[in-house]
């Protein structure tokens, strides 16, 4: 089984994060961030990756410390889980609507972090939850995942719909490179033979 579990513990956030990339979409979120434990399960809803996440972070003086460290913690879990990377399928991409919000991703789970974000945020909140953090989450995950990450907003008004898209965009995508390629299961997916 493709498991993992990852503790961070620092000054800023203590973080406990467990992950199975062959599940059926199960979590359990707690961040004490009610909007970002709501993406998290978005995340690993629709990547039918089962999850905990448990973070007690510095909320006394902002979210900032807390999502980005849940971003290096599940980024590393990614990579734990993932082991070799045989037989996954590498690549994945998804085109997500929601009301009026349209995020596309696409992904390659190449061991070369590098992120593209084109999604604008109109408003400064959702709630009490800075915006900008969305952003600051995928980097994380994408430098300590290891994930080559382009995520772009086609369309969109509603800040809430719009960073729920991508989280669902980048699910979907994730759970496509993640999955078994019957094909070549027994294979790494690159003619330089790791990843």
């Amino acid at each position: 089984m493709r498991k993992a579990k990852i503790t961070r513990d620092t000054a800023e956030t203590k973080i406990s994060v467990e992950l199975n990339l062959d599940g059926t979409g199960a979590y359990d979120n707690q961040t004490g961030v009610g909007f970002f434990d709501h993406m998290l399960d978005q995340l690993s809803r629709h990547a039918l990756m089962d999850m905990t996440v448990r973070c007690e972070g510095d909320l006394h003086i902002d979210d900032h410390h807390t999502v980005e460290d849940v971003g290096i913690a599940i980024g590393q879990a990614l990579t734990q889980a993932m082991g070799d990377k045989k037989g996954i399928r590498r690549y994945g991409d998804c085109h997500l609507a929601m009301d009026d919000a349209l995020v596309r991703c696409a992904l390659d789970l190449s061991a070369r972090p590098f992120l593209v974000w084109n999604v604008d945020l109109p408003t400064q909140k959702i709630g009490t939850f800075d915006t900008e953090l969305v952003r600051e989450f995928f980097q994380a995950l994408s430098t300590h995942g290891g994930i080559t990450l382009h995520v772009d907003k086609l369309h969109g008004v509603n800040s809430h719909h719009i960073a729920e898209a991508a989280f669902k965009s980048v699910a979907r995508a994730l759970r496509d490179a993640l999955e078994t390629d019957p094909r070549k299961a027994d294979a790494v997916p690159s003619t330089k033979g790791t990843l």
